[in-house]
């Protein structure tokens, strides 16, 4: 496939995008700037489950909810149908592959997650797990078993020219989908 055009969907004018990756790669960040460069709306499933109550409680050791992934896929359905929308999350595997048109998955080094995680406030054993994570690419891992091979971009995201780059790879697929869809009206 050729690398710079996401696939066509029949049933979107607008692709759907899924940014994830590690804990620290830069997944929030770069959602807002592809939202803002592609004119999609973007959707932080981590806000969307705390104000939505998408979790079955909390989880002291890690700092953080333990996610309903059913009452999340539930609650999204209707935002993803007609496409144009950006997700962030720090995992994937859990959406259906008919929401995404591509799928992002943002790596970076591990020194640069630690010192992004330590500077938000994670405990120490979020921050290694996390690091883990990384090193052993879990998120990608998990993309490449849940998606179409075509579907995925891995991008580096260790600096400010890299998110730059990124969002503009990612904006130029956007609308070369945009133009591939109008195509076939």
């Amino acid at each position: 496939m050729d690398s710079s055009a996401l696939p066509k969907s029949p049933s979107r004018g607008n692709p759907n995008i899924l940014i994830t990756g590690t804990p620290g790669t830069g997944k929030t960040t770069t959602a807002e700037m592809v939202a803002l460069a592609a004119d999609l709306k973007k959707i932080t499933v981590g806000d969307l489950v705390k104000e939505r109550k998408l979790h079955d409680g909390y989880n002291e050791d890690m700092d953080t909810y333990w996610l309903n992934e059913d009452k999340v896929v539930d609650e999204m359905e209707d935002m993803m149908a007609d496409g144009g929308v950006c997700v962030d999350f720090h995992t994937c595997e859990f959406f259906p592959e008919r929401w995404f048109d591509l799928v992002v998955v943002l790596r970076a080094d591990t020194t640069k997650v630690y010192d992004r995680l330590e500077a938000r406030g994670y405990k120490q054993n979020k921050i290694s797990e996390n690091v883990e994570c990384e090193i052993m690419q879990v998120v990608l891992d998990e993309a490449k078993e849940s998606y179409k091979e075509e579907l995925i971009l891995e991008l580096q995201s260790n600096t400010v020219d890299d998110m730059e780059e990124n969002v503009k790879k990612i904006a130029e697929r956007v609308e070369e989908f945009r133009r591939k869809h109008a195509e076939t009206l």
